[in-house]
């Protein structure tokens, strides 16, 4: 048994002061408000429940700082990305994932849904282990002290009746088939859910998509939406139908769906999101470091899409820097304020994000659920007189800001460093090796 004492606590009643903790098995079995601490471990600031980073591409990281080449275009930045992605085995792939993932410890990050598309060794040929690069990514979420749920992805085509290029003959089984044989000799675990993907409706052919649905019917099930204008084009040329159309004709919505940037949408788009329940997974700093655009946020939460948030490519990791821009994108789209409130943005980043990518009982400070905390520091030349409500954490506060995380009970960050690992050095020596 631990115990742990809160200055402040955000509970899934609100606010409350003089929080005490106790946590057995990783998970918390009484909070008591009011409480002297006695000799629990204090944690003094803003505490709030642990973040889930609902899209990752681990590798991508590793790309931060190096694709503003002149000015850089999305062009740029892709062919950029197929370098690294070209350079990578399991065994680099598991040390530059194991230091990304001690950055998101650092950023109040408990849990990250993985799109893994990186499967197999260049041109496409199979590792003796035909999942070892899956399994690199779980073993660097376990050993840097983060669940994951790996979103295994289908990856069939170059783009719609487009032929894959050499790079991409690594992100590829073939067809929906065989990615699903590959992928049910994955094993999960208590830390670890295994999901499926499909790259998006670019990747995987329409005649596919349904396969890709009904292959693990009860896992989180995610996919790329109309993340730029081209691909919507594309679509509707090869089929006669949005991107969103075409994945509600072949059954992929639903309320264990996520639709990952939802950025180009037409009304019934929307609709058809907020109908099934499908999740809307925005990833605001990616979005506007790709000039990709900004996402309906507003119209798909009214519709009945919850919305969900990610890192993506990590040109930043940090979950309250995401928060905020669906906030202050809405503004600069409409000139208006008001669209979302500190407390729905911090469900969007805790509770639902959890749900969505299959820890339901995570999220929230309460009897039952994973010991999950992150303390915001209210002394910090950002957050110092901001009053550490609700809003400081979103409006605010920073990853800069995070003292300490519990992670299923675990105390992996004390005083700004994870205690397993020099982030910053792994980061360094990790990412030299796939950079050279």
């Amino acid at each position: 048994m631990t115990t742990y004492w809160c200055e402040t606590a955000l509970l899934p009643s609100g606010l409350a002061s003089r929080v005490l903790l106790t946590v057995v098995g990783g998970r918390f079995t009484a909070v008591e408000s009011g409480a002297d601490p006695g000799d629990a471990t204090v944690l003094n600031g803003l505490v709030v429940p642990g973040l889930a980073n609902c899209h990752s591409h681990a590798f991508h990281r590793a790309l931060r700082g190096r694709t503003q080449t002149e000015r850089g275009t999305f062009w740029t930045w892709r062919e950029q990305m197929y370098a690294v992605a070209a350079t990578l085995t399991p065994d680099t792939y598991y040390e530059l994932a194991r230091a990304v993932y001690g950055e998101m410890l650092l950023a109040g990050i408990t849990a990250v849904g993985e799109f893994h598309y990186l499967h197999h060794a260049p041109g496409g040929r199979r590792y003796d282990d035909p999942n070892a690069m899956g399994t690199a990514l779980i073993a660097a979420a376990r050993d840097a002290g983060i669940r994951i749920t790996l979103l295994d992805t289908c990856y069939v085509a170059g783009g719609i009746d487009q032929p894959l290029n050499e790079v991409q003959q690594r992100f590829s089984d073939g067809d929906a088939t065989a990615w699903a044989s590959r992928v049910a000799q994955l094993s999960g675990g208590d830390d670890v859910v295994i999901g499926a993907a499909a790259h998006s409706v670019r990747g995987v052919p329409q005649d596919q998509l349904g396969a890709v649905a009904s292959a693990f019917p009860d896992v989180p099930l995610h996919i790329h939406l109309s993340e730029q204008v081209a691909e919507n084009e594309a679509s509707l040329a090869a089929y006669g139908r949005t991107p969103t159309q075409v994945l509600d004709e072949t059954g992929f919505l639903s309320g264990r769906t996520s639709a990952v940037h939802a950025t180009h949408l037409t009304s019934v788009d929307v609709g058809l999101l907020g109908s099934s329940a499908t999740y809307s997974c925005f990833c605001p700093t990616t979005e506007r470091d790709l000039a990709d655009g900004i996402g309906p946020s507003v119209h798909l939460r009214d519709a009945g899409s919850p919305l969900t948030l990610g890192s993506d490519s990590h040109a930043v990791i940090d979950l309250f820097e995401e928060m905020r821009a669906l906030e202050l994108n809405e503004r600069l789209a409409t000139e208006q304020r008001g669209h979302w409130s500190a407390s729905e943005l911090l469900k969007a980043a805790t509770a639902d994000g959890h749900r969505s990518i299959g820890f339901p009982d995570a999220g929230a400070i309460e009897p039952g659920a994973r010991a999950d905390l992150v303390v915001i520091r209210l002394d910090t030349v950002r957050t110092a007189g901001t009053g550490g409500a609700t809003e400081t954490a979103v409006f605010a506060a920073t990853a800069a800001d995070v003292s300490d995380v519990i992670a299923s009970g675990n105390h992996l960050v004390a005083d700004g460093k994870h205690i397993r690992m020099d982030v910053a050095a792994e980061l360094a020596a990790s990412i030299a090796a796939v950079t050279r």
